[in-house]
């Protein structure tokens, strides 16, 4: 007996018959290969059965791991068929999320798919790194604070030669503050894109006007900037795709819940914690 394969012993059709679709060539996803009560298991079911198992399994000789499995699927059909077509109501809500997350990945990987064509990549790779050509890098600090006000008053101290990093640490409420304002090296993507483009308009040593982004005020402080060559298209394409296929995913979620139509219910007294009480799905 495998371990993690629980089986008992099976009559001699379901060995021989093991044996015989193993030796043919016309075998498809809908050849039924047992037969219980009726109720048949097809090699789809046994491929399907075959991809969950852990890899240890997989590396068996085929004709072990196939009788192995045929046994297991007899007896889960066999005891199956004992709630004669009636399903608790526990077993039909998992069926069904499981059902609900199975179809939605397989929309997702037709989208990824779509999103990694080559051509969309290479396109995206040329926008990223002006078709090869040398990009920035940038080494800032930032002071961020709640108002604009208060931006300006600190701007206007910075300009006057007072040090950015001690105007950091006493005035900024990021995680940066305390380490002066420094955010070290970044290229472009990396920031919000208010931040992003009042950086890139500037130089070494520059001090910028308020920025306001989602997280508040910035005052900005260009320590430095640099030149990179851009990667070969081979070395990143991989990355490009992944992320694509991120985004694409995403778009398509962002579409389809803008155009749908959800409700949500009001119900009265509501609680979340219903969620830790099993017992409203045990009543059958």
């Amino acid at each position: 007996m495998l371990k993690g394969l629980t089986f008992l012993p099976v009559a001699a059709f379901a060995l021989g018959l093991a044996y015989a679709t193993g030796a043919t060539a016309t075998q498809t996803a809908t050849t039924v290969v047992a037969k219980i009560n009726g109720e048949e298991i097809t090699i789809g079911h046994m491929i399907v059965a075959r991809m969950s198992l852990p890899d240890q399994y997989k590396d068996l000789p085929d004709n072990v791991l196939f009788d192995a499995l045929l046994d297991q699927m007899i007896q889960q059909t066999l005891l199956k068929q004992q709630l004669h077509g009636e399903v608790p109501t526990e077993v039909k809500l998992r069926l069904d999320n499981e059902a609900r997350g199975l179809l939605a990945g397989t929309v997702i990987e037709g989208i990824m798919t779509t999103g990694r064509e080559e051509k969309l990549v290479r396109e995206a790779y040329e926008a990223r790194y002006s078709a090869g050509s040398d990009g920035d890098e940038f080494n800032a600090s930032h002071i961020l604070v709640e108002t604009e006000e208060r931006a300006n008053e600190i701007q206007a101290q910075a300009e006057t030669g007072i040090d950015f990093a001690t105007l950091a640490k006493e005035y900024s409420t990021g995680p940066s503050g305390p380490n002066g304002g420094e955010l070290g090296w970044f290229g472009t993507g990396r920031m919000v894109p208010e931040f992003e483009a009042a950086v890139i308009d500037m130089q070494p040593g520059d001090i910028s006007q308020p920025v306001e982004t989602q997280f508040g005020w910035h005052v900005i402080r260009l320590n430095d900037r640099r030149k990179i060559s851009a990667p070969e298209f081979d070395e990143v394409k991989e990355q490009i795709a992944q992320e694509l296929a991120i985004q694409a995913v995403e778009d398509r979620v962002n579409q389809l819940t803008a155009e749908a139509d959800i409700r949500r219910p009001e119900i009265e007294d509501f609680d979340p914690a219903v969620l830790r009480d099993g017992s409203l799905v045990r009543i059958d």
